[in-house]
C-alpha cells in the first residue's frame, strides 16, 4: 500500500512536500540563520561574536533576498507566457482574447 511517502512525483503528497520544503526554504532557513546570527552576537557580547552574527545576518537577509527576487522573475516568466499566448490566439484569430 502506497502511503503519502511514496507518492509519484505528480500526485497530491508530492505536492504538499514540495510546498513544505518551499515554505522551508523560503522562510524558515533565512529566518533561523538570521536568528542564530543574533543569538550569537547577544549571548557571546564580544566585539567578534556582534561581527560574526552580522556576517550570519547579512547570509540570512542575502537567502530570503535571493529567493524573494527569483519568485519576482518567475512571476514576470509567467506575465510572459500570457501575453505571447494571446499574440498567437491574436495571429490566428483576428482578435485580441476577451475583446
Amino acid at each position: 500500500m502506497a502511503g503519502p511517502e511514496t507518492t509519484p512525483a505528480g500526485g497530491r503528497g508530492a505536492d504538499r512536500r514540495t510546498s513544505r520544503g518551499m515554505f522551508f526554504v523560503r522562510y524558515i532557513l533565512p529566518g533561523l540563520i538570521i536568528l542564530s546570527g543574533l543569538l550569537l552576537g547577544l549571548l557571546d557580547g564580544r566585539d567578534v561574536a556582534w561581527e560574526a552574527g552580522a556576517l550570519l545576518m547579512s547570509a540570512g537577509f542575502s537567502v530570503y533576498l535571493l529567493n524573494f527576487l527569483f519568485r519576482l522573475g518567475v512571476r514576470g516568466d509567467r506575465a510572459r507566457d500570457r501575453e505571447e499566448a494571446a499574440r498567437e490566439h491574436f495571429d490566428r484569430t483576428g482578435r485580441w482574447p476577451g475583446e
